[in-house]
């Protein structure tokens, strides 16, 4: 016998509680050798920010390595663990500590209140591409594409509404 699939139920606004760990925002320190700052801000359709949202990201290093040690929730000051999580501001920001990746992109998974379903999508690199990214229209690509910072770079989340970011579809 096949049993149907649980529905769906929104996510949140109780992330603040069991979903935070200290550091989660840092897959590196922040005066690590290139280190730098990728920072945005999640928006609903509107344009007004969502205080309350979890933002996750997975990548590989410099070097084009995922790493493989257990532990991804374990900041020891040294180690890149190629995952982080950091909750918005009041404001909507958000703000991790990395590296760039060898990779032209960098995996992202945002968590809001209203949302059946956590949403996937990508952050690519300045000047960095792939098929993916080709096969959209230049609008929606703009809606990946990070901007370069002082520190770093900079990627706002649009969950709906004009400049909407794309987000990616998974069973």
């Amino acid at each position: 016998m096949t049993l149907p699939g649980t529905p769906g139920q929104t996510v949140g606004p109780f992330f603040r509680y069991g979903l935070e760990f200290e550091g989660g925002e840092a897959l590196v320190p922040a005066d690590h050798p290139g280190a730098i700052i990728l920072s945005g801000r999640v928006t609903d359709g509107a344009g007004d920010p969502i205080p309350d949202a979890l933002v996750e990201i997975w990548q590989q290093d410099a070097a084009g390595l995922i790493p493989h040690a257990e532990g991804s929730f374990h900041r020891d000051g040294e180690t890149f663990t190629g995952w982080g999580r950091c909750h918005s501001t009041d404001y909507g920001e958000y703000s991790f500590s990395t590296v760039l990746p060898e990779a032209d992109f960098i995996s992202v998974v945002v968590f809001a209140r209203g949302l059946l379903d956590r949403l996937h999508s990508r952050i690519y690199l300045p000047g960095r591409s792939d098929a993916f990214l080709e096969s959209l229209e230049p609008e929606e690509r703009a809606t990946l594409v990070a901007v370069p910072t002082a520190g770093g770079l900079r990627h706002d989340i649009r969950l709906q509404g004009e400049r909407e970011t794309v987000f990616l579809a998974f069973p």
